[in-house]
């Protein structure tokens, strides 16, 4: 008689996390975040509550971890780009730099306009930066976790351009940045017009032109 092979709990433990984390996705982009429970959660996934308390302390806490698994799987995906919602995806250690400040920017930038615009990615995304506006230690945590390293790429890859002389010396990159993103930001957050590729090379070509060397 055969032997009788053991569960694998590990395996099971992988496939209740992702269940955990699809339902909390789910119900943020159906319900909004003060309407989803961890009761919803659990009924969703269809795991007892105990189960997410032994994982994670609350709420905030399991829709973070799904959210940067998420973001984490769609930037691994075939044709994945360095934008501002994941992480990196061909170049692990920060944005392309091709020596073309501006044709690496829009790389990134075209990129972030399609993680903001992917409906997958969109909902979840607002909820959790609409709530961290009332939930301050909710704000930091999405600030430490997503959006800290993902600006320190444009921080490295801007020091790049000023070692090269493609950006002036006594321009500050954190603020520099600021220039890139901000406006992309605003445009997506008030839904004030469209987001697309064109309004993100503009955003690019307005910018490098205040930041490079003076004549």
């Amino acid at each position: 008689m055969a032997p009788t092979k053991a569960p694998d709990s590990s395996r099971r433990s992988d496939r209740s996390r992702r269940a955990i984390h699809d339902a909390a996705l789910a119900l943020v982009t159906e319900v909004g975040y003060r309407r989803t429970t961890i009761e919803g959660i659990a009924a969703r996934a269809g795991v007892g509550k105990q189960t997410i308390y032994r994982w994670w302390p609350s709420k905030a806490a399991v829709l973070m971890d799904a959210f940067l698994d998420l973001a984490g799987r769609t930037a691994g995906e075939p044709g994945a780009g360095s934008g501002a919602a994941g992480q990196p995806g061909e170049d692990a250690q920060g944005i392309p730099d091709s020596g073309d400040l501006v044709a690496d920017l829009k790389l990134v930038l075209r990129a972030t306009v399609d993680e903001l615009n992917d409906p997958a990615l969109e909902a979840p995304t607002r909820a959790l930066t609409a709530e961290g506006i009332v939930d301050a230690k909710l704000g930091a945590e999405f600030v430490h976790k997503l959006l800290d390293p993902q600006l320190a790429l444009y921080v490295g890859r801007l020091r790049a351009a000023q070692e090269a002389g493609h950006v002036r010396a006594d321009v500050d990159p954190r603020i520099a940045l600021e220039l890139l993103i901000g406006p992309l930001m605003h445009r997506w957050l008030l839904r004030t017009l469209p987001l697309t590729h064109a309004y993100a090379d503009a955003i690019v070509d307005y910018a490098v032109g205040g930041l490079a060397p003076r004549p």
